[in-house]
């Protein structure tokens, strides 16, 4: 299909987001590929300048030399903020009080997309689209989708259920802005009626207390129909990836569980506010929803060896992939792997490999300490490629 036919087919089908569900299925996808990128003061980098492959581009280098960094200041150029962590600054060098990012991206009819991202210390950051800045950050999410796999996506095994929501939040805020905004009234209702518990001195103004409560349901029940349609379209892709990683060896299973489910949210809310008022925070929400991970039909946070939540994790993380590819913008999203193969088998190292060298995906960096890694996998991928040695911050090809 051409770029002309595809242009065509994604007007008549993509005008908002409920028609992007409805053809979820439509397979074509734009490719937003990441020519140039600038670096400056950017955690331990503090300049770089990188002309990078349309297809694979590899990094190789020792822990804490920058690899991580150099994806990370990808991943923030997508998603206007850092995967690692939710203090900006933290972004900035050691000793420096500004940092800066840019980058070169092609359409995949050749139109250019340039996009900067400025922080000064103790400043609001600036995301600007073709030196135009943007009204409100919001805006920016979901142009140019990305996935990211790296070491710490264990934590969505073995850490709590705020780590499985951001799961969540994340991959739906790339393909719906309606989600992203229900999201912050929802936390920003959320706050307020927290703050309105947590009086000591009087009893709380009910009627205020009800404003709130109506503003949790109401968003809550928007952000619970989203995470919903998402999930049970994730399913069924997440065990077919699981599959081929494993090559059938066992079978794994996802799901949502919300108060939602035991009736309208904003009577669960009110059910218990006295119970709430004794603890003084909201124990009924959207905020305490999950999503139950399983092997075998038993929790693999018990169950699952390092390889197998390993490739559960992997499968995860290319569904996801597969959803944004699929839905938003229709565009192949960046696929980020931060250091996956270790503690995999042979097999399922080939298996994954196999996967993301198909058309589905389009360009992808890759970061290892092991060289002999890296030559298998370019071994593996036909296409272009570049490959890079990173040594305190510096890149050379």
């Amino acid at each position: 299909m051409n770029i002309v036919h595809k242009i065509v087919q994604r007007y008549e089908i993509i005008t908002n987001y409920e028609l992007c569900i409805t053809n979820y299925f439509c397979t074509f996808a734009f490719e937003m590929v990441l020519k140039r990128l600038s670096i400056l003061n950017y955690k331990n980098i503090a300049q770089a300048d990188l002309e990078l492959s349309a297809g694979i581009n590899c990094f190789i280098g020792q822990n804490g030399e920058g690899k991580t960094n150099l994806l990370d200041a990808i991943y923030f150029l997508s998603m206007c903020k850092s995967s690692t962590t939710n203090v900006d600054s933290a972004c900035v060098r050691h000793d420096q009080e500004f940092m800066v990012l840019q980058g070169g991206y092609e359409r995949e009819d050749g139109t250019p997309e340039e996009i900067y991202c400025g922080l000064k210390v103790g400043q609001k950051k600036v995301f600007r689209r073709s030196k135009k800045a943007y009204r409100r950050l919001t805006e920016h999410i979901g142009l140019i989708p990305i996935v990211v796999v790296s070491p710490s996506d264990s934590d969505l095994i073995s850490g709590g259920s705020e780590e499985r929501r951001r799961f969540l939040d994340i991959v739906i805020s790339q393909c719906d802005p309606l989600y992203i905004e229900a999201l912050m009234r929802y936390n920003k209702a959320l706050q307020q009626r927290n703050a309105l518990l947590k009086i000591e001195d009087a009893e709380p103004d009910p009627e205020l207390l009800a404003l709130w409560e109506e503003a949790m349901a109401r968003e809550g029940e928007y952000i619970f129909q989203r995470r919903t349609e998402y999930v049970e379209r994730l399913i069924p892709v997440f065990q077919r990836y699981y599959t081929t990683i494993a090559q059938g060896a066992e079978t794994v299973g996802l799901r949502y569980t919300s108060h939602c489910q035991r009736g309208p949210l904003l009577e669960v809310i009110q059910r218990d506010r006295h119970r709430d008022r004794a603890v003084g925070y909201s124990l009924h929400g959207v905020h305490k929803d999950d999503l139950e991970m399983t092997l075998d039909g038993y929790p693999i946070k018990r169950e699952g060896s390092q390889g197998q939540s390993k490739s559960f994790l992997i499968a995860l993380k290319l569904s996801q992939f597969d959803f944004l590819r699929r839905t938003g913008s229709q565009t192949a999203p960046i696929l980020l792997l931060d250091d996956i193969f270790d503690k995999l088998d042979a097999t399922r190292v080939e298996q994954i490999v196999h996967l993301v060298s198909g058309e589905d995906f389009g360009q992808i960096f890759i970061t290892d300490t092991n060289r002999d890694h890296l030559d298998q996998i370019l071994r593996l991928m036909p296409g272009e490629h570049r490959l890079f040695h990173v040594m305190d911050g510096t890149f050379q090809l």
